[in-house]
């Protein structure tokens, strides 16, 4: 059959909006999904242009919050690894002072998170909300007490160890590997009755399966890959992804070049642990934790230089994980965005994902997590 001039035009148009449309759906929905949905950050830091934790944010950190969509994000407060547990404490407090300072500075970028109402709070105003964290446990290893304070001061989420030993119980980098102590117990039940959520990412697993049988709250693992995928101390098995989503937990999937076994990740390397991560843990129990600063990293030489002080420090400390070194930058080649959010959930939506468990890993899940934890 011969096909006239007219025929062959529209043919042509039609075949060209077939490989467009999909693309343009899924850009279409990602925005949607975000100017209607709860967007939280399991684990991301406000700023990162500066080398100076104390610094203030700047007028682009500013603006690059606005662009990331998030309604909140859990924010490390304080420090890891080897300090003193009053010096730690001090620490936290200063941290939190800053943070403080910053939102009543910026009362339009930024609000406090204290409850999950909070949150939906921070949504309908257009804020991102923070809520703060602990990765250690030092602060008060020797006094649970200190935990009351901290409460208190705001932390709603907090780690017992970080990558080495404490007197909470192991983390991932010690060979012993020998689970929570007494105190660690003890530490357990206390976090359950002041509504903080146990939080471990970084623990031994011993120390993690001790945890998820002593709280009697739901835990989570807010930052971390899939050990399946990527063999790493840092990386969590089928066993334990279950185990946590057992207790009405969730993982949260980071950005980390372990996900690539120490290569520079990709969009591609966090799409595989969140899918491994659905078929493990079913998509109630999977989210975003991506361990990294909401600005963008720009690869200066003061930037470089900054980056390879911290990996000899974080080695000296005895607190490096199995491939960190010094040009393994801590962001995906290309979510190197303030809007990577919205980026997976495009890439998730062309993979046929639907809208529904988008929305849950992009936010529901955490949500629904931290009202069950923070009650």
């Amino acid at each position: 059959m011969k096909l006239s001039r007219r025929e062959l035009i529209r043919y042509a148009t039609a075949s060209m909006l077939a490989a467009v449309t999909p693309g343009l759906i899924a850009q279409a929905s990602a925005s949607r999904l975000f100017r209607e949905g709860i967007i939280i950050d399991g684990l991301g830091f406000p700023g990162g242009l500066s080398s100076d934790e104390n610094a203030v944010l700047s007028d682009l950190e500013l603006e690059h919050l606005r662009e990331s969509g998030l309604t909140a994000t859990h924010l490390t407060v304080g420090d890891v690894g080897a300090m003193t547990p009053l010096a730690a404490f001090e620490k936290i407090v200063r941290s939190i002072t800053h943070w403080e300072r910053q939102i009543d500075n910026h009362p339009a970028v930024l609000s406090r998170v204290r409850q999950a109402e909070d949150i939906i709070a921070a949504k309908k105003a257009g804020t991102t909300g923070l809520i703060y964290g602990l990765q250690d446990g030092v602060s008060f290893e020797d006094d649970l007490e200190r935990l009351d304070a901290l409460q208190q001061l705001g932390v709603r989420i907090v780690q017992p160890t970080y990558n080495r030993r404490n007197l909470l119980g192991d983390g991932c980098m010690e060979p012993a590997d020998a689970g929570l102590s007494r105190t660690g117990v003890q530490a357990i039940e206390r976090m359950n009755e002041l509504d903080i959520l146990v939080d471990l990412s970084h623990c031994g697993r011993r120390t993690a399966a001790d945890a998820i049988r002593v709280s009697k709250r739901p835990v989570s693992f807010t930052h971390t890959g899939m050990y399946a995928l990527a063999e790493h101390p840092r990386h969590r098995t089928d066993e334990e992804i279950k185990a946590v989503a057992n207790t009405g937990g969730v993982i949260g999937i980071y950005i980390m070049p372990y996900l690539a076994k120490g290569s520079q990740p990709t969009a591609d390397d966090v799409i595989r642990h969140l899918e491994h991560a659905i078929k493990v843990a079913g998509e109630d129990h999977v989210a975003l934790g991506t361990d990294g600063t909401i600005s963008p990293t720009m690869l200066t030489d003061e930037y470089k230089e900054n980056f390879r002080k911290m990996t000899r420090r974080r080695a000296e400390l005895g607190i490096a994980a199995p491939y960190e070194t010094e040009t393994g930058y801590l962001f995906a080649s290309d979510l190197n965005t303030p809007a990577r959010f919205e980026t997976l959930a495009e890439l998730l939506l062309a993979r046929g994902h639907s809208e529904s468990r988008i929305e849950k890993l992009l936010g529901a899940n955490l949500l629904r997590l931290f009202s069950e934890s923070w009650s």
